[in-house]
């Protein structure tokens, strides 16, 4: 799926947040929509530990094929469900993957706010649907993010600097609440919107660690190295931030949007 090239996935960072991925906490309303005997395309699958989830609800006379352009995750994956007969991860590109079949149903979680160009990646997964086939596209409004209470004044630079470093490379940061457009601009109907709002509080045992996301995201060099923030302040916001997760955070809730459209 042609991502921004400033983004880098292939780490033990990044298998280990793809891995404790699952539908039902990470796509909860999309298997309103999975019948026994679909053929899925599910793009940007990372370790396939959504598309697993999917297979299992398709059945064996159905089939799930995930394809992701980071090798590393596709063979993390590739070992992590190989007992699973009706999946099948592809390290490709969207844009490379030409199979000879349509499907019944794509889906695409969290990828469409990587790329500048969302929607050639639309028209690219209208062309792989079947004649009455529909897609769901799930993603952020990273203008939304809510902390509660907010966080040090150090992460809230850093997470301005973050929204703006995208910005500069061409990534929207409301893609959820532009996607119902984007879809019907791409020739999609019955366009619908469909709030999955992540909320991470004390209620969920993993919440300080969902919350840590963006200690994570900090962790890289990369905006420093491209001259976008100083490393003092990259690092002081992890300083700062940890201990207000420990010591002040309530919740946090992320702005996430399922998008569905049939051709």
């Amino acid at each position: 799926m042609k991502e921004n090239k400033h983004i880098h996935r292939d780490n033990q960072e990044a298998n280990k947040v793809y891995n404790d991925r699952s539908l039902a906490n990470d796509y909860r309303h999309l298997s309103s929509i999975l019948k026994p005997g679909m053929k899925v395309l599910d793009i940007g699958c990372a370790t396939g530990f959504i598309s697993k989830d999917i297979a299992t609800i398709v059945g064996e006379n159905g089939k799930v094929i995930g394809i992701d352009n980071t090798e590393s995750l596709i063979l993390n994956g590739r070992e992590s469900h190989k007992e699973i007969k009706n999946l099948e991860l592809i390290y490709i590109d969207l844009f490379d993957f030409n199979p000879e079949e349509k499907f019944d149903l794509i889906v695409s979680a969290r990828v469409l706010q990587w790329l500048s160009n969302p929607k050639e990646a639309l028209l690219k997964m209208k062309s792989l649907l079947k004649p009455n086939g529909q897609i769901s596209i799930l993603d952020y409004d990273h203008t939304n993010l809510n902390w509660n209470p907010p966080p040090p004044e150090s992460m809230q630079t850093f997470y301005d600097t973050f929204l703006k470093w995208r910005h500069d490379a061409g990534m929207n940061n409301r893609i959820a609440e532009d996607l119902p457009h984007l879809l019907e601009e791409a020739g999609f109907h019955s366009v619908e919107k469909i709030n999955s709002d992540e909320l991470y509080n004390d209620e969920r045992s993993d919440y300080k660690s969902k919350i840590g996301i963006w200690s994570k995201v900090a962790g890289s060099l990369q905006m420093v190295e491209e001259g976008y923030l100083d490393n003092e302040l990259r690092l002081k916001a992890i300083e700062e931030y940890n201990r207000w997760i420990e010591t002040k955070a309530i919740s946090m809730t992320m702005k996430l949007n399922e998008v569905r459209g049939k051709i």
